[in-house]
């Protein structure tokens, strides 16, 4: 709709144009926004960029008096009210991040009628003095931002959100708005149940991101990865996700060694370089924002091309809500995340170590499980995470799967070797021990504790371990192993685990293809961008020419047959150690391997000593 065709007339149009300098409705807001000036209760869901926050600011203006806006993070609450306020609207927050005196005479303009809306994290305005120096004024709206955060967070650490439900009795005729960019059914019905008691009128957009392509890898070397992943978006703004305070430190330091720049987000830092590292981001082109999942809420900034997560988020809803501050401007994204056992043992250790109810602990239980099964999918990701959410679609054509599509296989001999040694240890050793005693690996723990001797020893040496390590990860999503969060992640064989194992059901695994998309990706990579070597780099790659021109000699063959150069520039950057890790260079075949992986390891074991000296 153009501004010409707009009935100014009706102030919704008016104000659209006027205020917000919009010329018409995105899909989805103009019947939440008519519900909320008629008066009407409303929860909507609408993806991340898709004008959320215009929902209730609008009808706010347009019904007049004082609008509250329950929001979940100081942050995202001061962003908002700077973004009303330079488009002329008279808005407000009070919140712990200002000084007392700042706090009160914000309190005087809410008092004497000059603010239209005011931000209020929930800890604040459910106290009774609040809520009644509020009831003696002329409150028209209630909006809950972020309402996800009613089911999820409520019951484990901010027990106000639960206690939001007392609104709709304490401003009785005041409408209230729900608002998410994410939220299954279960937890829709859960926000209607403690916020509306039932009564609310559902607005679902849909859930669908199709400019976001969608990949997954199991965790090998995350650093290597990563560093591999953002060599392919030279010069684009991007959010790396970490789980731990300490492993976001750890990854920004990585990065910017590494000549990316990189600034650290979470809430152990100090406020003002929380700030300084976000408005950085927000302003300078081509820098990568290194956070904790303190960051993120209410980011609008369109040009984000990728999200890369390095663990395992705690939930589809998670996931999704991180992945969708990428590419807000419609253009093409990436998002990538690495996962492996030791994620899914700490995310099972978190939901069992949060204070909540039996019934909550159960529920988040089984939406890890579902995020597990979306990192295992076979076929189509977003089809899977689409249907979580209640959506169904085609094959997308844009996430790993459709691209580089996996073969399945019977592996049901092979889970069943698996299981075999799970319940000939006794059902508490890790994942890597059932795999040394598959491989008939005889490390120390394994003779110590006479697992040597079992009929299992060695059942699996026909195959690598990287394809035992894939299969139980497998197992483990599709129920037929169990982790012990409680321990040091040792695997169990489950009832259906157990049943498999003498003879009942099949099991059919995805092949972990995972060596060669990586070396397909490096292949793409150097293609769109020449290598840009260190000056240590350099002076590797001159002694591994040397090397192979030493070789070559020894065998009167051209220098290039020994090695291509770009093997060599790989071997140069990424200074592998072992003979596994020189194997997956490209260009590394087996013959190659076991005719030329020591003396090139030697080469960079010297040069490594030589730097260090």
């Amino acid at each position: 709709m153009n501004s010409q065709a707009l009935p100014l007339s009706d102030p919704k149009h008016r104000i659209l144009r006027e205020v917000f300098g919009f010329d018409g409705f995105r899909p989805g807001q103009e019947p939440v926004i008519d519900a909320l000036i008629a008066g009407r209760h409303v929860l909507t869901v609408m993806p991340t960029g898709f004008g959320k926050s215009l929902c209730f600011q609008l009808p706010a203006l347009v019904r007049g008096g004082l609008t509250i806006v329950v929001s979940p993070l100081v942050a995202l609450m001061q962003d908002q009210v700077a973004g009303l306020r330079l488009a002329g609207v008279a808005a407000e927050t009070i919140n712990s991040a200002r000084d007392r005196a700042d706090n009160v005479a914000a309190w005087r303009r809410v008092a004497t009628g000059e603010v239209r809306l005011l931000y209020l994290a929930p800890e604040r305005l459910m106290t009774e003095r609040m809520l009644a120096a509020l009831a003696r004024l002329p409150v028209r709206l209630i909006a809950v931002d972020e309402a996800h955060c009613i089911s999820q967070w409520g019951p484990a650490f901010r027990k106000e959100y639960e206690a939001l439900g007392a609104l709709r009795d304490r401003f009785p005729g005041v409408p209230i708005a729900a608002l998410t960019a994410t939220a299954d059914a279960v937890t829709r019905a859960d926000i209607a149940d403690k916020l509306f008691g039932g009564q609310v009128e559902e607005h679902v957009l849909g859930f669908d991101r199709p400019n976001l392509r969608l990949a997954v890898s199991p965790k090998r070397n995350g650093s290597r990865q990563l560093l591999d992943f953002l060599r392919r978006h030279p010069g684009e703004s991007g959010i790396v996700y970490c789980l731990s305070r300490r492993k976001t430190e750890q990854v920004a330091e990585l990065l910017t060694g590494s000549g990316i720049r990189a600034l650290p987000y979470h809430a152990g830092m100090d406020a003002a370089e929380r700030a300084a590292n976000q408005n950085a981001f927000m302003t300078e082109p081509g820098l990568v924002m290194v956070a904790t999942i303190a960051f993120g809420m209410g980011i609008d900034k369109p040009d984000i091309r990728y999200v890369f997560h390095t663990d395992l988020p705690g939930s589809p809803e998670a996931y999704y809500q991180e992945i969708g501050r990428a590419g807000r401007d419609g253009a093409p994204a990436e998002a990538h995340m690495l996962y492996g056992l030791d994620d899914i043992r700490m995310r099972r250790m978190f939901i069992d170590q949060e204070e909540s109810a039996p019934e909550r602990k159960r529920r988040e239980h089984k939406r890890l499980d579902a995020l597990i099964a979306y990192c295992e999918a076979p076929t189509c990701r977003r089809q899977g995470l689409l249907a979580y959410f209640g959506e169904h679609i085609a094959p997308c054509g844009n996430c790993d799967l459709c691209l580089d599509p996996v073969p399945m296989a019977d592996g049901t001999a092979e889970a069943q070797k698996i299981l075999s040694a799970v319940v000939r240890t006794g059902q508490r050793y890790g994942a890597s021990h059932i795999v040394d005693v598959l491989c008939g690996t005889g490390t120390e723990k394994v003779t110590v504790a006479g697992h040597d001797a079992l009929p299992t020893f060695g059942a699996g040496a026909e195959r690598p371990k990287q394809h035992w390590h894939s299969l139980i990860r497998q197992m483990v999503a599709a129920g037929l192993l169990q982790l012990d969060v409680q321990g040091y992640g040792g695997l169990a064989a489950s009832a259906a685990g157990i049943a498999l194992l003498h003879g009942s059901g099949t099991f059919r695994y995805r092949e972990d293809t995972l060596r060669t998309r990586e070396k397909m990706e490096r292949r793409a990579a150097r293609a769109a961008a020449p290598a840009e070597l260190t000056a240590a780099d350099r002076r590797l790659l001159d002694r591994l020419k040397k090397l192979r021109l030493d070789l070559a000699r020894e065998r009167a063959v051209p220098a290039y047959v020994i090695f291509p150069d770009r093997t060599l520039i790989e071997l140069a950057e990424r200074r592998p150690r072992t003979e596994a890790e020189f194997a997956e260079v490209n260009g590394v075949g087996a013959a190659k391997l076991k005719e030329f992986a020591a003396p090139f390891l030697a080469e960079i074991a010297a040069e490594a000593e030589a730097d260090a000296a």
